[in-house]
């Protein structure tokens, strides 16, 4: 970490333990706000593939999508996901294999991502978006998310109608909600109190209690068939997690785990991308 870095996670602690004192209601609308506000936007130059694409725009919920297709038209749609602080972008080189297989290709920035808009994303908002696009574009079969995209492709799943032979491929989910609070939590030096109103904020949210922001709950019931990738080393999204879903024993659910490979290098091993193509 950067001497810049350091200093400004030293500020925001030292905010927050300020706050903290005062409120601890108030604290924790502060660090949900702040997990909830991607602090990196990824709009690099366009890949060619992209920029040969289709291009597509609209608005959701006041966001303006930018989002992008190619071969219109093909016998069979498949979505890609990208995970938090990412961009469709970085799954370039995914696009014309599946072109060459006959799919109609699909990929978006979600909100507050690469050139969509906006500055504040969470899991529901994920959610119904992907929900979203199916209606507007799909219906959608085949789906392959990384990170936090696997986690809302899992609650989407949920509420969009579909059965065999749909796929989903998730390459190291978000799986436990509550991992990466615990995570957010345990950087910041937040205290317990702190926890507790977040906590509470989560369950007034929609109703629902932490726990139930959950891949292996969501797999449940999902119908899909279901290809999980996942490394040892992953530092974001605990391996653990995934040891924990794979102990479940989802007839529906293969998993393939990998070491060295860590949180973002493993959608570009080149062993796990033919894996994916052949699966899809």
């Amino acid at each position: 970490m950067k001497l810049s870095q350091r200093l400004a996670l030293s500020y925001v602690r030292t905010k927050f333990r300020l706050l903290s004192s005062i409120s601890k209601k108030k604290a924790a609308e502060k660090a949900f706000e702040l997990f909830c506000t991607p602090q990196y936007r990824n709009k690099k130059k366009l890949p060619k593939v992209f920029e040969a694409a289709e291009k597509l725009s609209f608005l959701f919920e006041g966001y303006r999508i930018r989002g992008y297709r190619w071969n219109k038209g093909g016998e069979r749609k498949v979505l890609i996901i990208h995970g938090f602080e990412s961009s469709v972008i970085n799954f370039d080189r995914y696009v014309k294999p599946l072109v060459q297989k006959g799919y109609e290709v699909l990929a978006f920035d979600a909100p507050a991502h690469g050139r969509s808009s906006g500055k504040k994303i969470n899991a529901l908002i994920y959610r119904d978006f992907l929900v979203y696009i199916n209606k507007e574009y799909g219906p959608v079969r085949s789906f392959m998310a990384h990170s936090f995209g696997g986690l809302a492709i899992s609650l989407a799943l949920e509420k969009i109608r579909h059965r065999e032979p749909a796929k989903l491929v998730l390459i190291a989910p978000a799986t436990e909600t509550k991992t990466a609070i615990d995570q957010f939590f345990h950087f910041l030096k937040l205290d317990d109190g702190v926890r507790t109103e977040f906590d509470k904020l989560i369950l007034k949210l929609r109703g629902k209690p932490l726990e139930w922001y959950s891949v292996t709950r969501a797999l449940e019931h999902i119908s899909a068939k279901v290809l999980w990738f996942h490394d040892e080393e992953d530092k974001v999204t605990l391996f653990t997690d995934a040891v924990k879903a794979k102990s479940m024993n989802f007839a529906h659910v293969d998993f393939v785990f990998t070491k060295g490979l860590g949180h973002s290098r493993i959608y570009r091993d080149n062993s796990v991308h033919k894996k994916i193509i052949d699966f899809l």
